[in-house]
């Protein structure tokens, strides 16, 4: 994992969908939350794997009170 991914962070949003992912984290972002996207998709079958949307723990009830105002289900 990269060396940002070490500690204290926690997977809140995953998709197939690259766009819906970066959806999501715009959104957090727009809410002051650090937000990563960690993209698990095979290069060559875009079928194959996620996008994995990253919080710090700590701002995880933020996120998700977002997430919910927002009307997006992880």
């Amino acid at each position: 994992m990269p060396r940002i991914m070490e500690k204290n962070w926690i997977k809140i949003f995953s998709s197939n969908n690259y766009y819906q992912a970066e959806i999501v984290k715009q959104m957090l972002i727009e809410n002051q939350i650090d937000t990563v996207l960690l993209n698990k998709q095979d290069s060559s079958h875009r079928t194959f794997g996620a996008i994995e949307v990253y919080i710090h723990q700590q701002d995880f009830s933020s996120a998700i009170e977002a997430m919910i105002l927002n009307q997006i289900n992880s």
